[in-house]
């Protein structure tokens, strides 16, 4: 199979517009060849906390009805949204909804491991986020949730074959954190890892772009620059390696 990760600069707070960027990319991949693509995290809005505090509209309260993720569901191609999702609280989650190429939902994972301001604003999930497609297994993560290798050997010992990380790495640290923990995870893990980013502005950040795909020793496949709005694509092989660990060694950041 082959999957695609993106890159995108959202539009604050504009969840149509936003929408009509992820329909664009995810035809792009799809005409590719892929049957998956991966956006960053907040793909619907932007890392805008002050305004998904403030606006319920901005959540995503239905994922199978709410009409403004039509252009994505109908795109053809299995898709992996993360937006924020009302929880019946007051408080929504860092969501991740996955879309089947027919726009079925596969799943919905919340992010469990929140940073910073987030804990003001969201809800942490309490479960691992996993689904099947085309005879492989995927498993879930949202940026900073890659920083803890309990998940994601998790994932290697449940039988995933791919980590897909929706993510917000800056410009500076955020760079090397980026080119760090994820060939990492993929070499202690024995899965690929996409990894699905922003370029250019963030919210308060500056998204440094270069969404990836890692092999499961840490190679790296194919690589975005840092300027462009994009998918890069690699294939992902449907037999498992006669070796795969089980658990892997934190990685850093």
């Amino acid at each position: 199979m082959k999957i695609a990760a993106s890159q995108l600069t959202c539009v604050p707070a504009d969840v149509p517009a936003n929408v009509r960027i992820l329909a664009r990319l995810a035809a792009q991949a799809r005409d590719e060849g892929a049957e998956l693509v991966v956006f960053p995290e907040f793909a619907l809005t932007g890392y805008e906390l002050g305004a998904l505090a403030g606006d319920p509209g901005l959540w995503v309260h239905d994922p199978e009805g709410d009409p403004r993720l039509d252009p994505v569901r109908g795109a053809g191609i299995a898709t992996v949204v993360n937006c924020a999702v009302a929880t019946g609280g007051e408080r929504p989650a860092i969501g991740t909804l996955v879309f089947g190429a027919d726009g079925r939902l596969l799943t919905t994972y919340r992010k469990q491991h929140l940073h910073g301001q987030e804990q003001d604003v969201f809800t942490a999930g309490d479960r691992d986020g996993r689904f099947a497609l085309g005879g492989l297994r995927f498993a879930l993560a949202t940026c900073y949730d890659n920083h803890f290798a309990e998940l994601t050997s998790r994932g290697s010992a449940d039988g995933c074959r791919v980590h897909l990380a929706s993510s917000l790495y800056g410009t500076g640290d955020g760079v090397r954190e980026r080119a760090t923990v994820h060939p990492r995870i993929a070499a202690d893990s024995g899965m690929y890892v996409a990894l699905a980013n922003h370029v250019g502005p963030a919210g308060p950040w500056t998204g440094c772009g270069r969404a990836a795909v890692w092999a499961p020793d840490g190679t790296l496949l194919a690589e975005a620059d840092d300027r462009t709005a994009s998918v890069v694509t690699a294939e992902v092989p449907a037999e498992v390696p006669a070796e795969v660990p089980a658990t892997g060694t934190p990685p850093n950041g």
